[in-house]
């Protein structure tokens, strides 16, 4: 067992049994999990769900703490790719014209789609926090930002709240559904991104024609 998954065990047994601080300790893991994707923040919010589905936390609070920690975070993954962006679009104008176009190109396309990126961000594993260090990077309003981070946010920690009350009839349960919706993620998301990888190939190779 790595380190990671020592402290995410660690953290699991706070939140079994230390009821009055299960709320702190769920902000933690879900602010966490957007500064150190490898962390497993999700599967100590299923495990707040389960709880508080059941009972033994206030459904309120862990609600609030699972979605405050995820703005939280997205918060500060917009601090740090808007601290980043003049260091990027310095390198990008030492390369040449070519990359300074592509990184104003990025920039203009996430400036338009990246709203509906942050929408499903809470339902992309692994990416969650390089979604807002893009969006800070591109000039996305904060504001802006936070909201939609927030809603889906929200989103999420609804449904996992709702899994664990309507549908799971045990913790592993509810932990399995989860593997199997991660595993699907990437899987869509693998597919997605090579889909993109081949339409730019294809774009280039008729453009050097």
């Amino acid at each position: 067992m790595g380190p990671v998954d020592r402290l995410g065990a660690f953290l699991t047994d706070i939140v079994e049994h230390t009821g009055p601080f299960a709320p702190v300790v769920l902000f933690s893991a879900s602010f966490v999990e957007y500064v150190f994707p490898p962390f497993p923040g999700d599967t100590i919010v299923v495990l707040g769900a389960w709880y508080a589905a059941h009972g033994a936390i206030s459904w309120p609070a862990a609600f609030v703490a699972v979605t405050l920690g995820a703005v939280v975070g997205a918060w500060l993954d917009w601090q740090l790719g808007r601290s980043i962006a003049p260091a990027l679009a310095a390198r990008a104008a030492l390369r040449g014209p070519l990359d300074a176009a592509r990184l104003a190109r990025f920039e203009s396309a996430y400036r338009r789609w990246g709203g509906l990126v942050l929408v499903a961000n809470r339902f992309l594993p692994g990416i969650r926090a390089f979604l807002f260090i893009a969006a800070g990077a591109a000039g996305i309003p904060l504001g802006k930002v936070l909201l939609l981070g927030a809603l889906s946010a929200a989103l999420w920690n609804a449904l996992l709240l709702g899994l664990g009350a309507l549908i799971a009839r045990n913790l592993a349960e509810l932990s399995a559904i989860l593997d199997r919706y991660t595993s699907a993620a990437w899987i869509a998301m693998g597919l997605v991104a090579t889909a993109l990888l081949a339409r730019a190939a294809l774009r280039r190779r008729r453009a050097s024609r």
